[in-house]
């Protein structure tokens, strides 16, 4: 059962009081609860995501031109950026067979390339505020799953791209840091798993699955991203916190 955000928000810490936080898949699962998060404990947040609301924009991570002008109006909204997550994913199962380039590119334009883009416009104000950044990859950028070459392709792509940044982004004093989850309660999983094969060999799936049995509730991945966003982790870069409730590799 997925913790509610009152449950979540209650007697927080003021961790992030002034500072300028941008979250991207804001609109639902673990995005929206980031958000919430962080403006329990005093940050100014605006979301992104395909599917715009109060306190998000709309942009298409897939859409190079739409990072570049997201990037634009939270500039002009907030004049510089303190810390991004980059939250928002898409993932579809198929049998290679099924696999198309269509669903290649989406799932690493979306998944790879855009947290990545992001990071880049934002580089300025990150170098000025000091920031940081947290990514979310997946268990699924550690380990062969099957029916999911193109989601594990693409995590493993952000992974690696986000420790190279790290190196890469030290000197200019930011931070670059990823969680990588497991089985998560949200509508992204359940929309996945709509998509697996007709006749998935369970035996291979069963796999991936953790010792403590259950889908995780948005609100564990939410609480390691605002950790490594903390000043808790100032020492912390380069770092990949796996959050899985213990899958055996």
């Amino acid at each position: 059962m997925t913790v509610s955000t009152a449950d979540s928000t209650a007697a927080r810490q003021q961790r992030f009081t002034g500072r300028r936080v941008v979250v991207t898949g804001a609109s639902g699962g673990v995005g929206r609860q980031v958000c919430d998060l962080f403006r329990a404990e005093g940050a100014q947040v605006l979301g992104i995501d395909v599917v715009p609301g109060e306190g998000v924009l709309e942009a298409n991570l897939a859409d190079p031109a739409s990072i570049t002008a997201v990037v634009g109006q939270v500039l002009a909204d907030f004049g510089g950026l303190d810390v991004l997550c980059n939250v928002a994913g898409v993932q579809t199962f198929s049998r290679l067979e099924g696999l198309t380039p269509e669903m290649l590119h989406l799932h690493l334009s979306v998944n790879t390339v855009g947290p990545i883009l992001l990071t880049q416009g934002f580089l300025d104000a990150l170098t000025e505020s000091k920031g940081n950044v947290v990514t979310v990859a997946s268990i699924s950028a550690l380990m062969g799953q099957p029916y999911n070459a193109a989601y594990c392709a693409s995590k493993a792509g952000v992974l690696l791209g986000m420790r190279a940044l790290a190196v890469e982004l030290a000197a200019k004093g930011i931070r670059v840091n990823c969680v990588s989850p497991g089985g998560i309660d949200t509508p992204m999983i359940e929309g996945a798993a709509h998509s697996l094969p007709a006749d998935v060999d369970w035996a291979l799936i069963a796999k991936s699955q953790s010792v403590i049995p259950g889908f995780m509730p948005p609100s564990d991945i939410a609480e390691a991203i605002l950790f490594l966003a903390s000043d808790a982790a100032s020492s912390i870069t380069g770092s990949n916190l796996v959050v899985d409730r213990g899958v055996i590799w």
